[in-house]
Protein backbone atom coordinates (compact mmCIF):
# COMPACT_ATOMS: atom_id res chain seq x y z
CA UNK A 1 0.00 0.00 0.00
CA UNK A 2 0.93 3.24 -0.82
CA UNK A 3 0.96 6.26 1.90
CA UNK A 4 -1.84 9.00 0.96
CA UNK A 5 -0.60 11.09 4.30
CA UNK A 6 2.13 10.90 5.86
CA UNK A 7 2.92 13.61 9.07
CA UNK A 8 5.94 13.68 10.61
CA UNK A 9 7.07 15.88 13.54
CA UNK A 10 4.07 17.98 13.18
CA UNK A 11 3.94 21.33 15.40
CA UNK A 12 1.44 24.10 15.63
CA UNK A 13 0.51 26.99 17.68
CA UNK A 14 -2.11 29.52 18.75
CA UNK A 15 -0.41 32.50 19.16
CA UNK A 16 2.54 31.90 21.80
CA UNK A 17 0.43 28.34 23.37
CA UNK A 18 1.85 25.18 21.65
CA UNK A 19 -0.80 23.25 20.95
CA UNK A 20 1.10 20.22 18.93
CA UNK A 21 4.09 18.53 20.14
CA UNK A 22 5.48 16.17 17.12
CA UNK A 23 2.52 14.45 15.84
CA UNK A 24 3.45 11.57 13.48
CA UNK A 25 0.54 9.88 11.92
CA UNK A 26 0.43 7.91 8.61
CA UNK A 27 -2.75 6.50 6.35
CA UNK A 28 -2.18 4.06 3.65
CA UNK A 29 -3.88 3.42 0.56
CA UNK A 30 -7.62 2.33 1.29
CA UNK A 31 -7.20 2.22 5.14
CA UNK A 32 -9.87 4.01 7.43
CA UNK A 33 -7.70 5.55 10.48
CA UNK A 34 -9.22 7.39 13.59
CA UNK A 35 -7.81 10.06 16.09
CA UNK A 36 -8.96 9.14 19.51
CA UNK A 37 -8.68 11.67 22.60
CA UNK A 38 -10.31 13.40 25.03
CA UNK A 39 -11.77 17.37 24.44
CA UNK A 40 -9.29 19.88 23.92
CA UNK A 41 -6.07 17.09 23.26
CA UNK A 42 -5.43 18.66 19.96
CA UNK A 43 -7.89 16.39 17.52
CA UNK A 44 -9.00 19.14 15.47
CA UNK A 45 -5.81 21.31 16.05
CA UNK A 46 -4.16 18.28 13.78
CA UNK A 47 -7.20 18.62 11.43
CA UNK A 48 -6.90 22.13 10.89
CA UNK A 49 -3.05 21.88 10.65
CA UNK A 50 -3.45 18.78 7.96
CA UNK A 51 -6.06 21.33 5.48
CA UNK A 52 -3.89 24.22 5.97
CA UNK A 53 -6.62 26.36 8.11
CA UNK A 54 -3.77 26.64 11.02
CA UNK A 55 -0.08 26.90 9.74
CA UNK A 56 2.32 24.09 11.48
CA UNK A 57 5.33 25.58 12.81
CA UNK A 58 7.21 22.76 12.42
CA UNK A 59 7.35 19.23 11.22
CA UNK A 60 5.50 18.06 7.19
CA UNK A 61 2.95 16.76 5.95
CA UNK A 62 2.68 14.68 2.77
CA UNK A 63 -0.03 13.60 0.83
CA UNK A 64 0.93 11.04 -1.92
CA UNK A 65 4.37 11.76 -1.38
CA UNK A 66 4.33 15.52 -1.97
CA UNK A 67 4.41 18.35 1.03
CA UNK A 68 1.39 20.25 1.02
CA UNK A 69 2.57 21.97 4.40
CA UNK A 70 2.31 26.00 3.85
CA UNK A 71 -0.35 25.90 1.03
CA UNK A 72 -3.66 26.99 1.59
CA UNK A 73 -6.79 25.18 2.40
CA UNK A 74 -8.36 25.61 -1.00
CA UNK A 75 -5.49 24.61 -2.56
CA UNK A 76 -4.76 21.48 0.01
CA UNK A 77 -8.48 20.63 -1.37
CA UNK A 78 -8.76 20.93 -4.80
CA UNK A 79 -5.69 18.07 -4.33
CA UNK A 80 -8.41 15.58 -3.16
CA UNK A 81 -8.30 16.34 1.11
CA UNK A 82 -12.16 16.37 2.15
CA UNK A 83 -13.21 17.62 5.43
CA UNK A 84 -16.38 17.25 6.87
CA UNK A 85 -15.97 19.56 9.76
CA UNK A 86 -17.20 20.05 13.24
CA UNK A 87 -20.96 20.95 13.35
CA UNK A 88 -20.98 19.98 9.62
CA UNK A 89 -21.42 23.70 8.93
CA UNK A 90 -23.74 23.58 5.57
CA UNK A 91 -25.07 26.12 3.87
CA UNK A 92 -28.61 26.96 5.84
CA UNK A 93 -29.93 29.07 3.21
CA UNK A 94 -29.38 26.69 -0.02
CA UNK A 95 -31.41 23.67 -0.65
CA UNK A 96 -30.03 20.29 -0.52
CA UNK A 97 -29.38 20.09 -4.48
CA UNK A 98 -27.92 23.37 -3.97
CA UNK A 99 -25.18 22.61 -1.17
CA UNK A 100 -23.89 19.53 -3.31
CA UNK A 101 -23.83 20.85 -6.66
CA UNK A 102 -21.78 24.08 -5.19
CA UNK A 103 -18.89 21.19 -4.97
CA UNK A 104 -18.98 19.45 -7.37
CA UNK A 105 -15.58 19.06 -8.93
CA UNK A 106 -13.82 16.06 -10.34
CA UNK A 107 -10.08 17.23 -10.22
CA UNK A 108 -8.86 13.56 -9.39
CA UNK A 109 -10.20 11.96 -12.71
CA UNK A 110 -12.17 9.34 -11.00
CA UNK A 111 -13.45 7.22 -13.76
CA UNK A 112 -16.70 6.35 -11.65
CA UNK A 113 -17.48 10.01 -10.20
CA UNK A 114 -19.55 11.06 -7.34
CA UNK A 115 -22.50 13.44 -9.54
CA UNK A 116 -25.29 14.18 -7.73
CA UNK A 117 -27.27 10.93 -8.65
CA UNK A 118 -24.87 8.98 -7.39
CA UNK A 119 -25.16 10.68 -3.74
CA UNK A 120 -28.86 10.55 -4.37
CA UNK A 121 -28.33 6.84 -4.65
CA UNK A 122 -26.15 6.79 -1.79
CA UNK A 123 -28.23 8.56 1.01
CA UNK A 124 -31.85 8.18 -0.44
CA UNK A 125 -33.02 11.02 2.03
CA UNK A 126 -31.23 13.04 0.48
CA UNK A 127 -32.71 12.66 -2.55
CA UNK A 128 -36.21 13.35 -0.95
CA UNK A 129 -35.28 16.69 0.77
CA UNK A 130 -33.45 17.78 -2.06
CA UNK A 131 -35.92 20.82 -2.27
CA UNK A 132 -35.74 21.85 1.31
CA UNK A 133 -33.19 23.84 2.28
CA UNK A 134 -30.45 23.46 4.70
CA UNK A 135 -32.00 24.25 7.99
CA UNK A 136 -34.68 22.26 7.45
CA UNK A 137 -32.70 18.66 7.96
CA UNK A 138 -32.44 16.53 10.68
CA UNK A 139 -29.27 16.34 12.14
CA UNK A 140 -28.84 13.47 10.69
CA UNK A 141 -29.60 14.44 7.24
CA UNK A 142 -27.35 17.15 7.40
CA UNK A 143 -24.48 14.90 8.57
CA UNK A 144 -25.28 12.99 5.34
CA UNK A 145 -25.26 16.50 3.58
CA UNK A 146 -22.00 17.22 4.67
CA UNK A 147 -20.46 14.10 4.21
CA UNK A 148 -22.22 14.08 0.42
CA UNK A 149 -20.88 17.80 -0.45
CA UNK A 150 -17.28 16.00 0.49
CA UNK A 151 -17.71 13.25 -2.05
CA UNK A 152 -18.99 15.52 -4.46
CA UNK A 153 -15.35 16.57 -4.84
CA UNK A 154 -14.13 13.68 -5.54
CA UNK A 155 -11.49 12.98 -3.02
CA UNK A 156 -8.75 10.55 -2.48
CA UNK A 157 -8.88 11.16 1.23
CA UNK A 158 -11.76 12.14 3.93
CA UNK A 159 -11.63 13.57 7.24
CA UNK A 160 -14.65 13.72 9.89
CA UNK A 161 -14.06 15.51 12.50
CA UNK A 162 -16.73 14.56 15.30
CA UNK A 163 -18.08 12.29 13.02
CA UNK A 164 -21.42 11.05 14.88
CA UNK A 165 -21.34 14.45 17.40
CA UNK A 166 -25.29 14.87 18.77
CA UNK A 167 -26.73 12.44 16.46
CA UNK A 168 -29.31 9.43 17.95
CA UNK A 169 -27.96 5.83 18.22
CA UNK A 170 -29.86 4.82 14.95
CA UNK A 171 -28.74 7.83 13.01
CA UNK A 172 -25.04 6.79 14.17
CA UNK A 173 -24.82 3.50 12.98
CA UNK A 174 -26.24 4.29 9.62
CA UNK A 175 -23.16 6.79 9.29
CA UNK A 176 -21.10 3.95 10.29
CA UNK A 177 -22.61 2.17 7.73
CA UNK A 178 -22.09 4.83 5.26
CA UNK A 179 -18.43 5.04 6.23
CA UNK A 180 -17.35 1.09 5.58
CA UNK A 181 -19.24 1.10 2.29
CA UNK A 182 -17.02 4.43 1.29
CA UNK A 183 -13.73 2.38 2.74
CA UNK A 184 -14.91 -0.51 1.14
CA UNK A 185 -14.97 1.07 -2.55
CA UNK A 186 -11.53 2.18 -1.87
CA UNK A 187 -11.81 6.24 0.02
CA UNK A 188 -9.19 6.86 2.84
CA UNK A 189 -10.75 7.85 5.63
CA UNK A 190 -9.31 9.65 8.95
CA UNK A 191 -12.10 9.64 11.83
CA UNK A 192 -12.41 11.62 15.16
CA UNK A 193 -15.45 10.74 17.25
CA UNK A 194 -16.07 9.47 20.98
CA UNK A 195 -17.86 5.98 20.57
CA UNK A 196 -14.70 3.71 20.50
CA UNK A 197 -16.32 0.47 20.83
CA UNK A 198 -17.89 1.53 17.37
CA UNK A 199 -14.74 2.54 15.86
CA UNK A 200 -12.65 -0.43 16.84
CA UNK A 201 -15.33 -2.39 14.34
CA UNK A 202 -14.51 -0.47 11.37
CA UNK A 203 -11.50 1.10 11.38
CA UNK A 204 -8.54 -0.79 10.61
CA UNK A 205 -5.65 1.61 12.98
CA UNK A 206 -5.96 4.18 15.96
CA UNK A 207 -3.37 6.84 17.32
CA UNK A 208 -4.34 8.49 20.40
CA UNK A 209 -3.54 11.87 20.99
CA UNK A 210 -3.26 13.54 24.54
CA UNK A 211 -2.01 17.28 24.87
CA UNK A 212 -0.79 17.62 21.77
CA UNK A 213 1.42 14.57 21.74
CA UNK A 214 0.20 10.66 20.02
CA UNK A 215 0.48 8.77 23.21
CA UNK A 216 -0.50 5.25 21.20
CA UNK A 217 -0.89 3.88 18.11
CA UNK A 218 -2.20 0.67 17.10
CA UNK A 219 -4.44 -1.93 15.10
CA UNK A 220 -7.95 -2.51 16.44
CA UNK A 221 -7.27 -6.02 17.83
CA UNK A 222 -4.22 -4.01 19.89
CA UNK A 223 -7.06 -1.38 20.58
CA UNK A 224 -9.32 -3.88 21.98
CA UNK A 225 -6.83 -6.27 24.20
CA UNK A 226 -6.16 -2.90 26.18
CA UNK A 227 -8.64 -1.60 27.96
CA UNK A 228 -6.92 0.21 30.33
CA UNK A 229 -6.24 2.87 27.31
CA UNK A 230 -9.69 3.27 26.90
CA UNK A 231 -9.57 4.17 30.45
CA UNK A 232 -6.21 6.31 30.69
CA UNK A 233 -6.82 8.09 27.75
CA UNK A 234 -10.47 7.82 26.32
CA UNK A 235 -12.40 8.22 29.54
CA UNK A 236 -14.32 5.52 28.39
Amino acid sequence: MSSVLEIEGLEACYGRSQALFGIDLKIESGEMVTLLGRNGMGKTTTVRSIVGLLPATRGNVRFFGKSILGQGADRIGRAGIGLVPEGRQIFPNLTVRENLLAWASNRSANPNPWVLERVFEFFPSLQQRQHNMGNQLSGGEQQMLAIGRVLMTNPHLMILDEATEGLAPLVRQEIWRCLVALNQAGLALLVIDKYVKALVEIADRHYIIERGRIQWQGDSAQLTAQPELWHRYLGV
